[in-house]
């Protein structure tokens, strides 16, 4: 069911709103790329990078959404699978695989570096489930959620859900460019920039589909990709603290990416009769960044 159509004036105060936001936004993303590049070390400014590089695929791939017709379903359950093996992969190789090396480097045998990275995943799986309890939000699929989410307007709704599935990819790329070597934190951003192209194009193409305008739908769905420098920075400013916390970062990040995958993506993919296609484009995705991880890292 389409959402009704708002008269033109209103239609372009909507519109001039999310502008706004949108070059706000950017504003403040140039205005953090200066003060990075010159008071933190290049760790910081390196996630930075990574992280924008992660925002301007979204935006890429929110752009056809202007010109073309809407995704049919098994299209978008694909691209859902191919970002969820692709995030999954991320989380194996790139995050908490160097997370138990990182542990036994510090002096930890196996058993207690297998119990300092569980339990960062546990505690980013859970910082995600409290967020996704209180932070009010509306899925594309399963409707809305959180505490006092029918006081909020729908767009508000879809772009905290949005927030909500980006952070961890941003956390994920500071955390390993503070944390690890160069070559492996590039193959962490180059996979999840290349998911996020996709990524893009399927939350523009579904805003559409539940009666958006397409130019909103786009300006949405570009805005989208701008929490992941934010996240990126965050990550590693809090790593670069204490080198005793790369472990415990690595872990968290992935715990976070996985509450994501089987939480939200996965489910998605999965509920409208395109098991097949999903599974096949998470085996793809999973496949693509094993192999950006073996050859770059």
């Amino acid at each position: 069911m389409h959402a009704p159509s708002l008269p033109p004036a209103a239609t372009l105060r909507r519109l001039l709103g999310i502008g706004i936001v949108v070059l706000g936004l950017f504003a403040m993303l140039q205005a953090l790329w200066q003060h990075l590049q010159s008071d933190y070390p290049a760790p910081v400014f390196d996630a930075f990078l990574a992280g924008s590089m992660a925002a301007a695929a979204t935006a890429l791939g929110a752009l056809p959404v202007l010109f073309s017709q809407r995704l049919s379903d098994r299209v978008q359950d694909s691209l859902f699978g191919f970002g969820a093996g692709v995030m999954l992969a991320a989380s194996s190789f790139s995050l908490i695989i160097p997370a138990l090396a990182a542990a036994k480097t510090q002096g930890a045998g196996a058993w207690a570096a297998g119990a300092i990275v569980g339990g960062g995943i546990l505690l980013g799986a859970a910082m995600l489930l409290l967020m996704e309890r209180y932070v009010p939000h509306e899925h594309f699929i399963k409707g809305v959620e959180g505490q006092t989410a029918r006081a909020l307007r729908r767009t508000w709704l879809f772009v905290f859900a949005i927030v909500l599935h980006n952070l961890p990819e941003g956390l994920a790329i500071g955390v390993a460019y503070a944390g690890t070597d160069p070559l492996h934190a590039g193959a962490l951003a180059t996979g999840i920039a290349i998911q996020d192209v996709p990524e893009g194009l399927v939350v523009a193409a579904a805003l559409a589909a539940v009666g958006y305008k397409r130019s909103t739908s786009v300006l949405l769905g570009m805005a989208s990709g701008l929490i992941e420098p934010v996240g990126a920075v965050l990550g590693a400013i809090v790593i670069g603290l204490s080198a005793s916390l790369l472990p415990w970062g690595l872990a968290f990040a992935a715990g976070a990416m996985l509450f994501v995958i089987s939480h939200e993506i996965i489910p998605e993919s999965h509920r409208k009769g395109h098991e097949a296609f999903a599974t096949g484009g998470l085996i793809i995705g999973f496949v693509l960044m094993m192999l950006l991880d073996t050859a770059l890292g």
